[in-house]
């Protein structure tokens, strides 16, 4: 997520263009996050970087939130989904954490990625915000508020409940 706003293409009145103030140098902040396919819950956390470590983290806390059966990640190939501390959380987990690599090239594939457009589109495009602690408190609550309606989510995915 950027500070500054994503600019894409929007309605205005004809003959009037829409302006959208972009001052300043981006800052950036990343969400990590994960969808369940099934029950439409998500966890995202956000960070200054988007370290091995990170990656980690979370999916330390997505078999910590899970205790019990196996727990399926589908993701890219991305550099940072490789590395000895994210080997360290899937041995930990004994078996319970099956990281499935999806094709290079294929964010369609994967239903965060669709969740993320869904949310820039909502929280991002063509907005700027007062500060980076403003954009990260409108994020967080686009999170709480469509964990609180699991079957948003699962509709902006295209699953269906289980």
């Amino acid at each position: 997520m950027s500070w500054l706003p994503t600019l894409r293409a929007m309605w205005s009145p004809r003959g009037q263009q829409v302006m959208i103030p972009t001052p300043g140098q981006p800052s950036r902040r990343y969400g990590i996050g994960a969808v369940n396919y099934h029950a439409g819950e998500t966890m995202v956390l956000f960070r200054r970087r988007k370290r091995r470590s990170d990656i980690a983290e979370l999916l330390q806390a997505l078999v910590g939130q899970h205790p019990t059966g196996t727990i399926y990640v589908a993701w890219d190939n991305a550099d940072t989904h490789q590395d000895d501390e994210i080997e360290a959380v899937v041995r930990a987990a004994a078996g319970r954490l099956v990281l499935l690599y999806l094709p290079t090239y294929s964010p369609w594939l994967n239903p965060i990625e669709i969740l993320w457009r869904h949310f820039r589109r909502e929280v991002t495009h063509c907005e700027l915000f007062e500060n980076v602690p403003a954009l990260l408190r409108a994020a967080q609550e686009f999170f709480d508020r469509y964990n609180r309606s699991p079957q948003l989510i699962l509709s902006v995915i295209g699953s269906h409940a289980a």
